[in-house]
């Protein structure tokens, strides 16, 4: 493990950096408080990384994972020269098999396996591999900030929203999903306040999307998750906006667990639902929310905060990390490449098309 020589001032955007042909992550469990980098130099210290949530975040998952294939197929050279492509499937199945419910993550290491299948191999693939997934990080960004710009468009007049969990820079290859609505929509004048779900049991609303939001400038308040619908009630709230892990053939969205609740609550209301994330996070082959793995964690995350155990001896605990939201709660589905409204399995084939 190695602390980086950062070469510019750290903040959300760097949550993975590529810097002197090695990889480091910031250590998202540690945040607001401790900022501090993994330095991962193996392909299954990235994927042990992903799994235990030091990067989170279906785009910034699949950056990673990018970058995991490239440290890969360097290890596979060293060891086996011309073998190196059957040396490394170990290292690309321990990628894949970090996180089932975010998307991106098999889309970023499939598209890594098309490029190295038409490499030579007698050819060092460290370059190639490196480019391309320099690439996917700097295609993310471009998407997020053109989805941001887009999912603005949507805010007719200033007012304040509701987001969950954590779709920012952290959460991507950087400017965000979610997020990346909220900071174009704050640069355009049309946002007054951003409330943030707290988020349990990880508490990515209070750890990281506060964190997040004060380094921008943009005024934010904490809400307890289960608040959501009091603040609706009390008026000023303009729109839900939240990411995604995976979005499937129909529309339906699988989020952080709550962003059901939050959608059903906003229905209620009369609050319209924007989803940004971007098209590598529609799953095309999933026909619906039916069909999206929900990944499941320990007990002990929900049972217990901060290392201490809050719940009674001998209590249970149900633990997804994922709900799914039907399309018909969803107004709106913002990717780089536009704006589904009130999205069904057609327009989104036309969309994806």
């Amino acid at each position: 493990m190695k602390t980086p020589v950062l070469k510019r001032a750290i903040g959300p955007d760097d949550a993975v950096l590529w810097q002197g042909n090695e990889l480091f992550l910031l250590d998202q469990r540690l945040l607001p408080h401790i900022e501090h980098f993994i330095h991962c130099e193996h392909a299954k210290s990235v994927a042990q990384a992903i799994a235990d949530m030091v990067v989170r975040g279906a785009p910034a998952i699949g950056v990673t994972a990018a970058y995991g294939v490239v440290l890969a197929a360097r290890d596979a050279w060293r060891q086996a020269g011309q073998g190196w492509k059957a040396a490394m499937e170990d290292d690309l199945a321990a990628l894949l098999a970090a996180r089932p419910t975010a998307v991106n993550l098999g889309w970023a290491v499939e598209r890594m396996k098309r490029l190295i299948g038409t490499m030579a191999d007698e050819r060092e693939p460290g370059a190639v591999l490196l480019a391309e997934a320099r690439s996917i990080h700097d295609e993310d960004i471009a998407a997020n900030r053109s989805l941001g710009d887009l999912g603005a468009s949507l805010i007719d007049s200033a007012t304040s929203v509701i987001t969950h969990c954590n779709a920012g820079a952290l959460a991507t290859g950087g400017y965000g999903t979610a997020l990346g609505v909220i900071r174009s929509a704050w640069n355009s004048g049309k946002l007054e306040r951003v409330y943030a779900d707290e988020t349990r049991p990880w508490l990515q609303g209070s750890r990281l999307t506060a964190w997040e939001l004060v380094h921008e400038g943009i005024p934010v308040s904490l809400l307890a998750d289960g608040a959501a619908a009091a603040r609706m009630a009390a008026g000023g709230i303009g729109w839900v906006i939240v990411g995604s892990d995976r979005i499937a053939a129909n529309g339906d969205v699988a989020n952080k667990i709550g962003t059901y609740s939050l959608a059903l609550a906003a229905r209620a209301h009369g609050v319209k639902v924007m989803v940004a994330a971007p098209t590598s996070t529609i799953d095309m082959d999933c026909p619906s929310g039916a069909d999206i793995p929900i990944e499941s964690r320990e007990p002990d995350e929900l049972l217990s905060c901060g290392g201490k155990r809050v719940a009674s001896m001998g209590a249970e605990a149900w633990n997804p990390v994922f709900d799914v939201t039907p399309a018909e709660l969803v107004d709106a589905i913002v990717t780089e490449k536009g704006i589904v409204l009130s999205p069904d399995k057609g327009k989104l084939a036309e969309h994806m098309a």
